[in-house]
C-alpha cells in the first residue's frame, strides 16, 4: 500500500444551516476540514495509507479534529498536540447570483506557532512515496513557511515525490509575499497543481483569452501558463483545474495536465455541476490526481479521475470527499444521469 503524507492546518468549520446568511443564523453546522486534511481523507477513502501532519491544541476541540480524521482511516499519529488554538472559519453558502463568503478566525492557531524540531521529518517520511502540501500552509506564518521548506527538503532528500497545490489566499498574505516564498519552494515540487487564478496571483502568469469573472476560460491559454511554470521552476507535471462559474449554484468543471518534459497536454471531460458544496473541490482534484498517478494510470486517465472525483465532491456537504474509487470510475465511464441506484 502506497504511503502519502500531507501537511497543513485542520480547522473547525461553522456554517449557517442551508442557505441562511450569517445574520440569520441562530445555530451553526460543524465539520472539520482543511486543504491538506481533506486530501488525506480522500486518499484514505481510496485505500492508500494516508497520514496527516499538523499541530493541534491539546483540548477537547483538538480531540474532535483528530477523531474526525481517524474516523476515515487517516493516520493521525503526527497530529501533534501543542498549545495555541484550533483555527476556525465561517462559511456562508451562496446561491444563484449571491456568492458564498468565507471568514477566517485562525490567527495564532497551533500550527501557525510551529517551531523547528516540532516535527521529525525523517521519521514522518520513512516509507513514504508521496508528500503533498498547499500554499495555504506557508501563508499561515513565517515559522509555518520555514517548516514547509524544511519538509520539502526532507522529502526530496529521501526521494519522495512532492506535490503542491498553490491555493493562493488573499486574506492570508499578499501576492508579493506569496510569490517570494513559493518561488523558493516550487523549484523542488514535482507535481504543481493550481486553479484558474493561482498562477496569475502568485507568479504573474496569466492565461490569454480568459475572463474568469465571466466564466470564460481558454484551454490553450492555460497550456501557455503550464509551459511557463515548468520552464521557470522545472516541475515535471502541472495540473490546472478549470472552473467556469455560471453562478454560485451552477459551474462547469474540468481539468488539464501538462507534461513538462514532452509538452503534451491532456484535458478531462467537462462536468456541469449543480453545486451542493464547492469547498474542497480543488483538494479532491489534487488527491484524485495523486491516487491515479500512484496507481500507474496514464496522464489522460489520471486527469479524468481527478476531474470526476472533484465533480462528485462538489455534490456533497462538508469539506471532505465521501466517495469511493468505484463511484469515481463509474462517472468517468459516463454514468452521469443521477438515476437512483437500487
Amino acid at each position: 500500500m502506497k504511503r502519502v503524507i500531507t501537511f497543513g492546518e485542520i480547522m473547525l468549520r461553522l456554517s449557517p444551516p442551508g442557505f441562511q446568511r450569517f445574520a440569520q443564523a441562530r445555530s451553526f453546522d460543524v465539520v472539520y476540514g482543511g486543504a491538506e486534511s481533506n486530501a488525506a481523507v480522500s486518499l484514505a477513502n481510496y485505500g492508500l495509507d494516508a497520514a496527516f501532519v499538523t499541530l493541534a491544541p491539546d483540548n477537547p476541540i483538538g480531540d474532535s479534529a483528530v477523531d474526525a480524521l481517524r474516523a476515515f482511516g487517516v493516520d493521525t499519529r503526527y497530529m501533534l498536540r501543542k498549545g495555541g488554538r484550533l483555527g476556525i472559519y465561517f462559511y456562508e453558502k451562496g446561491v444563484s447570483m449571491r456568492p458564498s463568503k468565507v471568514i477566517y478566525d485562525r490567527k495564532d492557531s497551533a500550527i501557525a506557532n510551529i517551531a523547528p524540531g516540532d516535527i521529525d521529518w525523517d521519521e514522518v517520511f520513512d516509507g513514504a512515496a508521496w508528500f503533498h502540501f498547499t500554499g495555504i500552509t506557508p501563508a499561515l506564518s513565517q515559522s509555518a513557511a520555514a517548516e514547509t521548506l524544511r519538509a520539502v527538503k526532507a522529502a526530496k532528500a529521501r526521494g519522495v515525490t512532492v506535490s503542491c497545490d498553490l491555493n493562493y489566499r488573499k486574506n492570508l498574505w499578499s501576492r508579493q509575499e506569496a510569490g517570494r516564498v513559493m518561488g523558493e519552494i516550487v523549484p523542488m515540487v514535482d507535481v504543481l497543481i493550481a486553479n484558474e487564478e493561482d498562477a496569475a496571483d502568485v507568479f504573474g502568469i496569466s492565461a490569454a483569452q480568459t475572463d474568469i469573472a465571466a466564466g470564460k476560460l481558454s484551454v490553450e491559454g492555460y497550456r501557455s501558463v503550464a509551459s511557463q511554470l515548468t520552464q521557470r521552476f522545472g516541475c515535471k507535471l502541472v495540473a490546472i483545474t478549470l472552473r467556469e462559474s455560471l453562478s454560485a449554484s451552477d459551474n462547469n468543471w474540468s481539468g488539464m495536465l501538462y507534461d513538462g518534459k514532452t509538452g503534451e497536454m491532456v484535458v478531462s471531460k467537462k462536468y456541469a455541476i449543480r453545486l451542493v458544496d464547492r469547498l474542497g473541490g480543488g483538494d479532491s482534484f489534487g488527491s484524485g490526481l495523486i491516487y491515479a498517478l500512484l496507481s500507474g494510470d496514464s496522464f489522460q486517465d489520471a486527469v479524468d479521475f481527478a476531474a470526476a472525483a472533484s465533480a462528485l465532491k462538489q455534490t456533497i456537504e462538508g469539506d471532505v470527499n465521501r466517495v469511493t474509487v468505484a463511484e469515481v470510475r463509474s462517472l468517468m465511464g459516463g454514468n452521469a444521469s443521477g438515476r437512483v441506484q437500487r
